[in-house]
């Protein structure tokens, strides 16, 4: 007798991602999209013929839209202590004992064609999300520097101006201080800051190619699951809600 196909089985509904996790995940899109975009015209501001004042401006857009972006990071990092248990560090960090043992049996499964079901996010899926974890924290890290170098905004932006104009106590000094304008500043510490801001311009700009990187590969490996599994995984990050034919390896631990 024939197994049934994949399509064919009934399929139970199993709720996993909380609407904490699912408005983390959107808005991180939309603000990772907006920072691209903008990032991209900045990079590019030479070539595109963009004013002085007009970059200004775009890295003034894209500090506002950064924020937005760390805020919701950070929620989501507080998350993983509090939300459910899909959402915790826990259920995610890629490493000990037990993770090698079930990375190896997923990847056994894999090469069989009947990989474990798991409601959270399987072996593989942990190291693509720790890792773009670590990639989104980085340009987070990284951007709030630069705004404070580029534009003088907080969290850093208050300390710098007291550098670049050698203000120390004497706050009068940064009346007048301008983003892109070397009036009001000290030449050496001008340039002093400028060599302080080089490595994190250097690390923000590396990993943005990264990220981008890893963001095509993520979409691409959850399309391939999609169309393998069947499990809703992209309609779960709308709904909560995932299918499967057979009960979640990760479900059965928990209990």
């Amino acid at each position: 007798m024939n197994k049934p196909h994949v399509d064919d089985q009934p399929r139970d509904a199993y709720p996993v991602w909380d609407r904490t996790v699912r408005i983390f995940h959107w808005l991180n899109v939309i603000c990772v999209l907006g920072l691209i975009a903008v990032g991209v015209v900045i990079l590019n501001s030479k070539i595109l013929g963009v004013s002085s004042d007009g970059k200004v401006l775009l890295k003034t857009v894209h500090a506002y839209i950064g924020y937005v972006f760390v805020l919701n990071l950070i929620w989501r990092l507080i998350w993983m202590f509090v939300g459910n248990r899909y959402a915790r560090w826990r259920a995610i960090r890629p490493w000990g004992r037990a993770y090698r043992r079930m990375l190896a049996d997923y990847v056994h499964g894999v090469k069989q064609g009947d990989p474990p079901q798991y409601l959270g996010h399987n072996p593989l899926a942990r190291l693509m999300v720790t890792f773009l974890f670590v990639l989104l924290g980085a340009q987070a890290t990284t951007g709030l520097v630069l705004a404070g170098t580029d534009l003088y905004l907080p969290p850093f932006g208050h300390e710098i101006a007291e550098w670049v104009t050698g203000a120390g106590e004497d706050h009068s000094k940064l009346e007048g201080l301008e983003p892109g304008s070397k009036e009001m500043v000290d030449e050496q510490a001008y340039e002093e800051m400028r060599a302080f801001r080089k490595p994190f311009i250097t690390v923000h700009e590396y990993t943005f190619y990264i990220l981008l990187a890893a963001i095509f590969l993520h979409i691409a490996a959850v399309v391939v699951m999609e169309f393998r599994e069947r499990s809703a995984l992209v309609s779960a990050m709308f709904t909560g809600t995932k299918l499967f034919a057979k009960k979640p390896l990760d479900l059965e631990q928990d209990k």
